[in-house]
């Protein structure tokens, strides 16, 4: 199986569609959305159209689930709190119904896919560093050999042994059946890794091979977009040009 892999598309439709672009020219056999299609962004129906239509699998992000009253997020900073009060306001009751209904985590054999650590699905715990890639050893046997994550906007990839994690550093690896892999594929739409370009991936299952991707979208129009709407904080538009 050949999988087209992304995360975090954050209302992001000038990003997402550069995506999806890309994975038309990777002949890919399924998309999977690790989630937080909504949040932030300017075009949360639109993002959740195409997702509802081209992906095989969508699981749940934290944003997904706060504006789906399936979580308490009374405790995020105000802009991104007023941000989800304003998309629950503006989507369409059937992208809530949709996003009501997501799973935590979806299974394709030995290939699993989450959007924070599978240690505890629903607490939505973030995984960027050796350390916290160190908690999954507990649960080794349960792992699929390879995990994909999205959540920390970051792409970054570690391999777990039984008794230690090591980050793997390269652009594209091979998959060794001797570790378990965890991979957090970064962010469409609000990438956070100094790199403004969205982020998707591939994997292929067969080949044991995976890539990370990034490509170049309108920036200076998807800022535009939440400057326009007047209810969101510019801080989400101007970010997107640095990439953090």
């Amino acid at each position: 199986m050949r999988y087209g892999i992304f995360s975090d598309t954050h209302a992001n439709l000038p990003a997402l569609d550069a995506v999806m672009r890309g994975f038309d020219a990777e002949n890919v056999d399924a998309l999977i959305c690790l989630g937080d299609t909504v949040g932030y962004g300017s075009q949360p129906n639109e993002c959740c159209e195409i997702v509802r239509k081209n992906a095989k699998f969508t699981i749940l992000g934290n944003h997904d689930a706060a504006v789906a009253g399936r979580m308490d997020y009374s405790y995020y900073y105000d802009a991104a709190r007023e941000a989800l009060d304003y998309h629950s306001r503006v989507l369409t009751e059937e992208n809530m119904d949709w996003l009501r209904g997501l799973p935590y985590i979806e299974k394709d054999e030995a290939t699993h896919f989450c959007h924070g650590s599978p240690v505890e699905l629903e607490e939505f715990e973030y995984i960027f560093s050796v350390e916290q890639a160190a908690t999954c050893i507990p649960i080794w046997e349960r792992l699929g050999q390879a995990t994909f994550i999205g959540h920390s906007h970051l792409c970054k990839a570690f391999a777990v042994s039984r008794e230690r994690v090591f980050e793997v550093v390269t652009r594209e690896f091979e998959v060794r059946t001797e570790y378990r892999y965890v991979i957090s594929v970064g962010s469409v739409g609000q990438p956070r890794d100094h790199d403004p370009r969205a982020s998707y991936t591939i994997y292929d299952s067969a080949n044991h091979r995976f890539e990370f991707k990034r490509v170049e979208y309108d920036v200076a129009e998807s800022a535009r977009r939440i400057y326009d709407i007047g209810q969101l904080s510019d801080s989400f538009g101007a970010r997107l040009f640095a990439g953090v």
